[in-house]
């Protein structure tokens, strides 16, 4: 005898009457995280790994961004110019700060395309990362030569 009300397990995959192939979740564990992780197939797990690594390598370019941001005001002594160091220490922060952010959100897309077999999104941190550097380099030449003067 079974019972169909609340708290039964009557349609459910632990039901051994229960056609599996009704319930696409029955063959995947239950996940935590976000919605798009649980949506469309897995893919393989070669490519996820490169994305996570892609994804890594954005965060350790923030880290770097962010540590040369403070040795810059706290170690290299003052230019001629003033506030030179403060803004090109800014601009590393604020670049560390972007990248940091936006690669979690690129990682997620990337995921979500390979999940649902869409071309990948292209990444919006590269031209950001090479006008901003090539902004402090010239910031950087300039005070330099100023400095010489």
């Amino acid at each position: 005898m079974s019972a169909s009300g609340p708290g039964s397990s009557a349609g459910t995959s632990s039901d051994p009457g229960a056609d599996p192939a009704a319930d696409p979740a029955a063959d995947r564990p239950a996940r935590r995280g976000p919605r798009w992780a649980q949506e469309g197939t897995d893919p393989d797990y070669r490519f996820s790994l490169a994305n996570e690594r892609t994804f890594l390598a954005w965060i350790r370019t923030a880290l770097a961004l962010l540590a040369g941001a403070v040795a810059l005001r706290q170690l290299v002594p003052t230019f001629r110019v003033p506030g030179v160091r403060t803004l090109i220490s800014l601009l590393l922060g604020g670049l560390g700060l972007a990248i940091a952010v936006t690669a979690y959100r690129h990682w997620a897309a990337c995921e979500s395309a390979m999940r649902h077999g869409r071309t990948l999104p292209p990444s919006p941190l590269m031209p950001w990362v090479a006008w901003v550097l090539g902004l402090a380099a010239v910031i950087v030449v300039v005070a330099v030569v100023v400095e010489g003067l």
